[in-house]
């Protein structure tokens, strides 16, 4: 089994219109990723807040948006599974989170692949990706139910 890479594909009835401004609208992010957002994704900025997932609620989310290509591709980096106060992950290289939407008959095929597992330090490697992979099944539910 690859641990260097998740891939998550999910068919959502509703057209790719509405897949990417739950995706890229910041405030209808927030609301399906479990994240308070103050403002935009805009490419080459860093949006950092506090996430509203509970039980972790003290922690701080952050993104450095890398594309937008509307009704495409969305893709930003960020450190997986950056949970402990304690340590600077802004030392590690961030994964790459790709939301890849296609057209279909009935709607969209959304993939989320996130990678680059294999630069996280090898102490915590396996803990995020096996955290991240669970994070991203419950994420691609979330989506699905928030887009109807």
């Amino acid at each position: 089994m690859e641990q260097n890479r998740i891939e998550k594909h999910i068919d959502l009835k509703a057209p790719p219109s509405r897949v990417w401004k739950a995706l890229t609208d910041y405030k209808e992010f927030g609301q399906w990723f479990g994240v308070k957002l103050e403002g935009p994704f805009v490419v080459g900025k860093t949006v950092a807040e506090k996430l509203t997932y509970p039980g972790l609620e003290h922690m701080q989310w952050a993104v450095d948006v890398k594309k937008m290509e509307p009704e495409r591709l969305f893709s930003f980096t960020w450190h997986p599974y950056a949970i402990d106060v304690a340590v600077d992950y802004s030392k590690e290289t961030p994964t790459l989170v790709e939301f890849t939407l296609e057209a279909t008959s009935s709607g969209t095929h959304l993939v989320v692949t996130e990678s680059g597992f294999e630069k996280i330090p090898a102490n915590r490697r396996l803990e995020a990706f096996r955290m991240d992979e669970e994070g991203w099944i419950e994420q691609m539910e979330n989506i699905a139910k928030y887009v109807g």
